[in-house]
């Protein structure tokens, strides 16, 4: 298959690159600074965005956007994040439609903010929340909703924590453990909805190949954990105490309201990707800290 992937040189789309060119698909990443994609698997083709690119391709993932977490949200910055998302869906959206041949799938991204801050377990079903967050997931999943009127299947990856050795979340939240300063966050009874690397590729890839994949799919793991149980697993597989909670209010007057990010969670659970047969690699916290910090 040709797969383009929109956004491929961050995180997830570095992973799910290498992923899908060890099994001979021809990836097409598209970077809006093709020369820093440093980290992408040779076999891959990084350039820019290009209309035209729709046209050929089988798939498309559209992961493209502004990093959430890279500095407090001014006014300014959160309009950044906004059209960094929505003016890539829309200009994906307009290259499907005049398009000869049309991609068979495009995979979505969203996020679990989708459902604002929420203690109470969070399905596909449940409905949006009306922070921030929530906002732009919803724009951004509206983005290329056009396509599935062009005849295109489209799936929604609503993903949580992504857990990776080799960036994102996972080295920020361990740093102070490392200096006997770790611990809970605010009060530590809200969500963490993670997911390992591992399947976060492999869910991605079943979606795409999975005709009958269409819709929002949470691609969070089984067992979502509070803050403070993370905390307290975290600190063992590291040898570390965890007693220095961080208060909330600190992490406010850092932060600003991008201290949501910590101190709220949702209680997401995978229902649709579990009903539709996909089996979590790793479904318990503990083994997945245990194979990304042990192995």
């Amino acid at each position: 298959m040709q797969i383009v992937i929109t956004g491929g040189s961050g995180l997830i789309g570095e992973a799910l690159c290498s992923s899908l060119v060890k099994d001979d698909h021809e990836v097409i990443v598209v970077s809006r600074h093709p020369e820093r994609a440093t980290g992408l698997p040779p076999e891959a083709c990084v350039q820019h965005w290009d209309a035209s690119l729709a046209g050929n391709a089988d798939a498309i993932v559209n992961l493209a956007g502004e990093n959430i977490a890279g500095g407090r949200w001014t006014g300014k910055r959160k309009e950044r994040i906004r059209q960094s998302r929505i003016e890539v869906g829309q200009a994906l959206t307009q290259a499907v439609a005049s398009a000869r041949h049309r991609p068979e799938v495009i995979i979505q991204a969203s996020g679990v903010g989708y459902y604002g801050p929420s203690n109470n377990i969070v399905t596909e079903q449940t409905p949006p929340g009306h922070d921030f967050l929530a906002r732009l997931a919803v724009e951004w999943e509206a983005s290329t909703s056009e396509v599935e009127h062009l005849g295109v299947r489209r799936a929604i990856i609503r993903t949580g924590v992504v857990l990776s050795r080799k960036g994102g979340a996972l080295p920020r939240l361990l740093l102070p453990y490392r200096f006997f300063v770790g611990g809970p966050l605010g009060g530590g009874r809200q969500w963490f909805p993670w997911i390992h690397m591992a399947d976060e590729v492999a869910a991605i890839r079943f979606l795409i190949d999975n005709e009958a994949a269409q819709g929002p799919f949470n691609l969070t793991a089984p067992n979502p954990v509070a803050n403070h149980e993370f905390s307290r697993i975290a600190g063992r597989r590291l040898k570390r105490p965890t007693f220095a909670t961080t208060p909330a209010f600190l992490l406010r007057l850092f932060f600003g309201e991008m201290a949501t990010v910590l101190l709220d969670g949702q209680r997401a659970v995978p229902q649709r990707l579990l009903e539709l047969g996909y089996k979590f690699r790793f479904t318990e916290v503990d083994s997945a800290l245990q194979d990304l910090l042990c192995s």
